[in-house]
């Protein structure tokens, strides 16, 4: 099997490395007709933004005045993504244009010539100081744009919560994160590339596998805690209940936490995570303040049904299987020197920046990926909506989707095109129609001893 990889590699490798090829051509092309397909995907859903009339499976469950705000919601969304969609195209077609990545690699390799000792001055060194100069400057470009959309967009429909002081915060932390993890994953990433040849796709891929599941470990262990604050769930109702959820699914609970996502934004959620051995389920404190015990109990049935059918597996094995077919087709374009020449680099064929460009090739075929796996995740979510109802919960889970629609005024109906493109989970609609929920039935309103822990 191998072999024939590795003959068809050879191959490709050979076609592609070609000085006739319009490399910086196609790829701006791929770049501008995919945000052409965005930008019309956005005008069909803006449409639907504009509808006045209430879905009729909602009409009994959202009076007119919660409607009209979820639709402006979306609408204040969709002009912001655009206006954002727009600036990021400029952006990477002047990037490419005018050939900035040059201009940059050079730069950083004149820093480390002049402030860094002679051992930090190789290619793995310069290719990290690129990457993370690139980066630090698509944040501070992004940055009015983050800004905004926090304490404008978001303080307008009620949701925001954080502070400026807050906002730097996890700014700051974010990039100490991205420095404190992105050298060594970075430095070990080039380094297997530069010492195992042309079998070096076969290494990373199984490097990046370890770093998955690594982070995985890591993710709820350290870096949670440095934005959040996670305490023990009080004994009570909806402790019992979840336990005892847990147990009659033989889910291996270690912990029950709260988490305070309420000091940066009023959205509900709730997760589980940790080691198939022991793992933990967190509750955002929203979710409890603004749902009853068994609506909670209903949506943790949804999320441990994705547990007890293997999705979160089968999505690991999917995202193995790409990044392999991914690997594998960088070797092809590691070498190829008419790609680095178009867009500046002659002479030299930095790793780092070859899967740069390599990542702008495949661009068009992400597309296609990521439409399969809405495709993918959606079928999942009906599955866990099913699993929760044979359990009992179809009212719960139902009453439970309505109100963190409500809560969080996400978009009551979506164009179907739209929503197969975008939407990793299927609309309100299409979820309360497949767990039998008519119009005609109405949420109860919670007690407060429903809500009672």
């Amino acid at each position: 099997m191998f072999d024939f990889l590795y003959s068809t590699a050879a191959s490709l490798t050979s076609r592609l490395d070609n000085p006739s090829i319009p490399w910086k051509q196609l790829i701006l092309t791929f770049a501008v007709g995919e945000f052409c397909l965005e930008t019309y995907l956005q005008y069909r859903q803006y449409r639907v933004l504009q509808r006045k009339t209430i879905p009729p499976q909602l009409k009994n469950e959202i009076d007119q005045k919660t409607f009209d705000k979820s639709q402006a919601y979306g609408r204040a969304k969709a002009k912001f993504g655009l206006v954002q969609g727009i600036w990021s195209q400029i952006k990477n077609i002047a990037v490419i244009k005018y050939d900035m990545m040059p201009l940059l690699w050079a730069a950083t390799g004149t820093f480390l010539a002049n402030y860094a000792p002679a051992r930090f001055q190789g290619e793995i060194t310069q290719g990290l100081a690129f990457a993370f100069a690139y980066s630090w400057i698509e944040t501070l470009l992004g940055l009015p744009f983050s800004w905004y959309y926090h304490f404008h967009l978001e303080e307008k429909f009620g949701f925001n919560k954080q502070t400026p002081g807050l906002f730097f915060s996890d700014l700051v932390k974010g990039q100490a994160l991205s420095l404190a993890f992105g050298v060594p994953v970075g430095a070990a990433f080039l380094k297997i590339i530069q010492a195992t040849g042309d079998n070096f796709f076969l290494y990373i891929w199984l490097f990046t596998l370890a770093v998955q599941l690594g982070a995985v470990t890591i993710y709820p262990i350290v870096i949670v805690p440095l934005f959040n604050k996670l305490t023990p769930l009080e004994p009570g109702k909806l402790k019992e209940r979840v336990e005892a959820l847990a147990g009659k699914l033989e889910f291996p609970l270690d912990e029950l936490q709260v988490i305070d996502g309420s000091k940066r934004s009023a959205h509900s959620n709730a997760y589980f995570t940790g080691l198939p051995w022991k793992k933990k389920i967190v509750i955002y404190d929203t979710l409890i303040a603004k749902s009853s015990v068994p609506e909670i109990e209903a949506v943790l049935a949804h999320e441990l049904g994705h547990w007890k059918m293997g999705h979160t597996t089968s999505l690991l094995a999917i995202s193995s299987f790409h990044l392999f077919w991914v690997f594998g087709l960088f070797r092809v374009f590691i070498n190829n020197n008419s790609l680095y020449e178009s867009f500046g680099f002659h002479n030299i064929r930095p790793i780092i920046i070859g899967f740069i460009l390599f990542n702008e090739v495949l661009s068009p075929t992400d597309s296609l990926v990521k439409l399969g796996m809405n495709i993918w995740t959606r079928r999942m979510e009906f599955q866990a909506d099913e699993f929760s109802h044979r359990l009992g919960y179809a009212r719960e889970l139902a009453s439970s989707l309505i109100k963190l629609q409500i809560q969080n005024l996400s978009s009551m109906d979506a164009d179907w095109m739209y929503s197969a493109y975008h939407y990793s989970h299927p609309i309100l609609t299409e979820r309360l129609k497949a767990v039998g929920w008519t119009s005609e039935q109405k949420v109860s309103s919670s007690t407060d001893a429903e809500k009672t822990q």
